[in-house]
């Protein structure tokens, strides 16, 4: 049984691009997107448009997993045009240069561990330390955490958080966030202008709407499902952190190909290093990597993943609301006869 070093050792052969594969995928992708966009300004029928705008999100979604696989350089390594066009595809999708990577890196560098800065991550809080919280740190956790925040997550964590947030933290360090903030809100009122609201609907905000809301819950559940294990930091390891942590979300084709394999997620986490397209051959080859836990976007496991709020230690597994208070409630004594 390969594990810890071994097992990232064991992934290297996979963590090679195939150049071409990845031009290939980036070009093809890129030029959807482009298309789809296009048909919702071109297409006669408004049921043309609405069908352009939904592939729209599809492939901004799948552009975008490409453009991080970009920033963990594992395609297009040293290719000035393909860092000019992602660059570019960065600052579309609302998420400014300087904040995206950092807070990724973050995230992938301290995935799991219970007593870390939620830097790039869904913020995690032990069962004690939610119960010992002010009201404000609760209800801020459980907002956070909240579905409508993944639902409105075009507005929430890429406009707010990427951009407002983060320039208004570090007005120097961040200025790209308010470059990006106004080319976003210039561009819209553009097409107001010139085009219309409902062509602003569906080529812009519907897209973008839909596309974020996905990656905004794919992130969740990808790190908190049930099964998934918390460490504290002198037992954490990054290695076992990568398949406990992380889930194989298992897809159909479709699906695979819109998200571009990110439900292998704890390979990606194991060696971030690997293309997107050579993650299920890593998979197959690798016995290890094929106990994962795992999960579908059924709706019974999106309802499953949700209902988890805190870590509970004594347990060792996330719990909900439920089990927090059944947990909570007091033990009366029976009286005698």
């Amino acid at each position: 049984m390969l594990a810890g070093k071994e097992l990232i050792l064991a992934t290297k052969p996979f963590a090679k691009e195939i150049r071409w594969k990845s031009w290939y995928h980036t070009i093809v992708g890129f030029l959807l997107l482009t298309g789809s966009i296009l048909g919702t300004y071109l297409v006669p029928p408004v049921w043309g448009k609405i069908l352009c705008s939904l592939f729209a999100a599809a492939m901004l979604s799948r552009v975008f997993i490409i453009f991080h696989d970009f920033q963990h350089h594992s395609i297009l390594q040293k290719s000035v045009p393909a860092n000019v066009l992602f660059t570019i595809f960065g600052i579309y999708m609302i998420t400014p240069p300087s904040i995206w990577k950092r807070s990724h890196d973050h995230h992938h560098n301290h995935n799991a561990k219970l007593f870390s800065a939620s830097i790039g991550s869904y913020p995690i809080m032990t069962r004690q330390k939610f119960m010992e919280a002010t009201k404000a740190e609760k209800f801020i956790y459980l907002a956070i955490r909240h579905p409508l925040n993944m639902f409105f997550a075009y507005f929430t964590t890429f406009m707010y958080g990427m951009c407002i947030q983060s320039f208004v933290s570090s007005p120097r360090r961040h200025w790209d966030s308010l470059v990006v903030l106004i080319l976003h809100f210039g561009f819209a009122t553009f097409l107001v202008v010139y085009f219309g609201w409902i062509t602003l609907l569906l080529s812009f905000i519907m897209p973008f709407f839909l596309s974020h809301m996905l990656g905004a819950y794919l992130f969740y559940a990808q790190h908190n499902f049930p099964g998934v294990v918390f460490r504290n930091n002198v037992d954490w390891h990054y290695a076992n952190a990568a398949l406990e942590s992380s889930s194989f979300m298992a897809m159909n084709p479709v699906w695979n190909w819109i998200t571009a394999n990110i439900g292998y997620h704890h390979i990606h986490h194991l060696n971030s290093r690997i293309p997107f397209y050579r993650l299920p051959e890593a998979m197959a080859a690798i016995p290890e990597l094929q106990k994962a836990t795992k999960i579908t976007l059924n709706p019974g496991d999106i309802i499953r993943c949700l209902r988890l709020k805190v870590w509970d230690p004594e347990q060792n597994r996330m719990i909900g609301f439920a089990e927090m208070v059944a947990t909570d409630m007091p033990v009366i004594p029976k009286k005698a006869g």
